[in-house]
């Protein structure tokens, strides 16, 4: 049986294309009409631009680790967030995150690695690219 996989929403764009890719994806794995139990969560995407301009990173912390909170109380086992600028937060989250995530940067590190790729592009917003 899959886990199920909660995805920590910050961008609609960024949270529909994580949701359709593991759908899709999960037909390789499931079947053809197969994809793991997915759980979202979002605040609105005007609390994070808030935090984001004014470089608050321990408070977008705070917003994805309280989404955390809620997605496991939904029976999420894992979490992906699938917003690069947000991942700059992740340092400033406190030890003990209720559930383990699925970081991004790692994730495609660890696949160029295995590939051999020696240089990667990035897009992002202008606070990521800077």
């Amino acid at each position: 049986m899959s886990k199920h996989i909660g995805i920590v929403a910050v961008s609609a764009e960024g949270a529909a294309l994580c949701y359709r890719t593991i759908c899709a994806e999960g037909r390789e794995w499931l079947g053809p009409y197969g994809h793991p139990q997915v759980t979202m969560h979002t605040f609105s995407f005007q609390d994070y631009m808030s935090e984001f301009a004014a470089r608050r990173w321990s408070a977008v912390a705070k917003l994805l680790l309280a989404s955390a909170e809620r997605l496991k109380l939904a029976g999420a086992q894992l979490l992906i967030c699938p917003d690069n600028t947000v991942h700059e937060a992740f340092g400033h989250l406190p030890p003990g995150s209720p559930l383990p995530w699925l970081h991004i940067a790692e994730e495609v590190a660890a696949v160029a690695a295995r590939h051999g790729y020696q240089q990667l592009g990035i897009l992002g917003t202008r606070s990521l690219m800077e």
